[in-house]
């Protein structure tokens, strides 16, 4: 039950805590922190306090994050009321699963360690309270004023940063009072398979989770039953006699929202299986976040097949009636790294796919139908994780005639079924050269602001950017046997399926990255600093972060060298695996 000084520390990043101490001198040790949500994942706020010595940490949704001008709170809107409360958890798993066991299935043999050795756990309390009760607390607040305008919400308070109140209360604590209970308890998934006829060891996988954190309406229930109706749609086939060229798994996942634990933990039982024999993972939770345009994140492997499908369907939008999902698409949320096509996102953590594919390396993919991003500065959906989401939300407010579930269901079914019953699977390795590349020249870019420190420590890119070179080359080859494949000989094409399906495996570390073994990808991983982004070659990126900041500069920029070199090896081994079968 501690009890402090309160520290205003505005969405508890890293440059914040920067901020505090080390521009205003505000040292947090012993204090309560007091935080808004948005921006980085709410477990990696609750990681900064604790490492910068605070006793304990208040979330709160800002009205600047969590309400859309112009629109009613709950029930009569769509935003946030002061009373409503964002779950979620808080746990730092880095892709370890049950905190218990990681990197092994949590089964009823499983070695499990003692809670003073679980991993992700927080070391500190946290706990989530509405706005209404934020003001209480932030109107009272003393000390130093916020250090910029992107400190403050839209709460009438000053936005003081403290330490303590001020006035009459300036002698008054912020004591918590936190009981939460630890228990080891079963969840339970649900796998269904519909085999395949030509190819049924290899797996084309839909999951989604069906746990909430109360009634769910958004997150995942709009995924789960448009899980359910692509089910419907494939059962619907099978009894007219079609079965998939390739295995399809329909999954539904327990313990999403406790740390993607039901996922993770069947992906670490079937570890051997699913490297060996998993074609791509598509992810299927929440369908919509917003009712403006479609949202994809997933592997350049994929961004052909997404492309070309979209090109097929009809926008479900508004004054784009009888043009294609794509059109609409590519003019509301166009690609700021591709000329002429829509965008499409990195793939980071928070949802089931991360095992598959940042461990694992299974090509993997999601869509759903989102918000105008442009516009709309608060962060996610405002009635996320609260009480308040429920089906009349969706069916009130955003999808009314849920013709954007059905759009979803169209994309989300379309892949799987080109995956599984394409005769070359519909992967374009041409399109992850072009992305290394461009993440290859973003990353030397980001080094150059140390350029004097790059000459100093003879620090090169030459290697990296060689290996993107060759992988473009050897891929570029690739492509024109593609087109002289005879795919009626079934051993060159299970060769070339087999050269397209363990590409994503090739970008795989087995050591995986500093401090974050599970998560192995060397090209995509989760930010260090907000597990819901997705960052390119981590390894490097983690490496030059702050590294002004070091304690030992030469030893940092060796690590830097040490990144670029396993991102060449990786690369150049990666692009090894697409040459020719001699």
């Amino acid at each position: 039950m501690p009890e402090g000084d309160l520290v205003y520390v505005n969405y508890a990043r890293t440059e914040d805590f920067f901020k505090l101490e080390r521009d205003m001198r505000i040292n947090c040790s012993g204090k309560i922190v007091i935080a808004r949500y948005g921006k980085i994942f709410r477990g990696n706020k609750v990681k900064n306090a604790q490492l910068a010595g605070a006793k304990g940490i208040i979330l709160y949704s800002d009205p600047a994050d969590y309400c859309a001008p112009g629109v009613e709170p709950y029930p009569d809107g769509w935003n946030l009321p002061g009373d409503g409360v964002q779950r979620g958890n808080i746990l730092n798993l880095n892709g370890a699963g049950d905190p218990l066991t990681p990197g092994y299935p949590a089964n009823e043999y499983a070695y499990r360690r003692g809670m003073a050795e679980a991993v992700g756990l927080p070391s500190i309390p946290a706990h989530p309270i509405g706005y209404s009760d934020a003001q209480k607390l932030l109107e009272k607040m003393g000390g130093s004023a916020p250090p910029d305008d992107s400190w403050k919400g839209t709460l009438q308070v000053p936005y003081n940063v403290g330490p303590g109140f001020t006035g009459n209360v300036s002698t008054q604590k912020v004591r918590m009072h936190i009981q939460s209970i630890s228990k080891v308890t079963r969840i339970y998934n649900v796998i269904g398979t519909l085999r395949g006829a030509v190819e049924p060891d290899r797996y084309v996988i839909l999951g989604g989770h069906r746990d909430s954190w109360v009634f769910g309406g958004i997150d995942p229930q709009s995924g789960a039953a448009v899980v359910h109706e692509i089910v419907r749609s494939f059962g619907k086939l099978k009894k007219e006699g079609w079965r998939p060229r390739r295995t399809i798994l329909f999954a539904s996942w327990d313990a999403e929202e406790f740390g993607l634990l039901g996922s993770t933990e069947w992906a670490e039982d079937n570890s051997r299986l699913l490297q060996e024999r998993s074609v791509a993972y598509i992810n299927a939770d929440s369908s919509i976040e917003g009712n403006y345009t479609l949202r994809v994140d997933c592997t350049p492997l994929m961004f052909t097949l997404v492309y070309n499908l979209t090109k097929e369907l009809k926008s479900p939008d508004e004054g784009f009636e009888g043009k294609s999902l794509y059109e609409s698409w590519k003019e509301k949320n166009p690609s700021a790294e591709f000329r002429d096509v829509p965008r499409i996102n990195k793939l980071g953590s928070g949802n089931d796919f991360e095992v598959f594919f940042q461990r694992l390396g299974i090509a993997s993919a999601r869509a759903r139908y989102t918000k105008n991003w442009k516009r709309s500065k608060f962060s996610s959906y405002p009635l996320y994780h609260s009480v308040y989401e429920t089906y009349e939300l969706v069916e009130k407010f955003y999808d009314p005639t849920f013709k954007y579930h059905l759009t979803v269901a169209l994309v989300r079914g379309g892949i799987v079924f080109e995956l599984a019953n394409s005769k070359v699977l519909p992967f374009d390795c041409q399109k992850y050269s072009e992305v290394l590349r461009k993440y290859a020249d973003k990353i030397y870019n980001i080094s150059m602001t140390h350029s004097q420190e790059m000459k100093a420590y003879n620090v090169s890119f030459d290697s990296l950017f060689s290996a993107v070179k060759n992988f473009t080359e050897i891929a570029a080859k690739f492509n024109e046997r593609l087109q002289d494949l005879d795919t009626s000989n079934p051993i060159p094409l299970r060769i070339i399926n087999d050269q397209l399906m363990f590409l994503e495996r090739a970008f795989i570390d087995p050591l995986g990255l500093p401090n974050r073994p599970f998560y192995r990808h060397v090209i995509y991983a989760p930010s260090s600093h907000n597990k819901y982004a997705g960052e390119s070659f981590p390894g490097i990126y983690d490496a030059l972060f702050d590294i002004k900041s070091k304690a030992d500069p030469s030893m940092a920029w060796g690590e830097v060298k040490r990144q670029i070199s396993i991102a060449a090896f990786t690369v150049q081994a990666a692009a090894g695996t697409l040459k020719e079968v001699a």
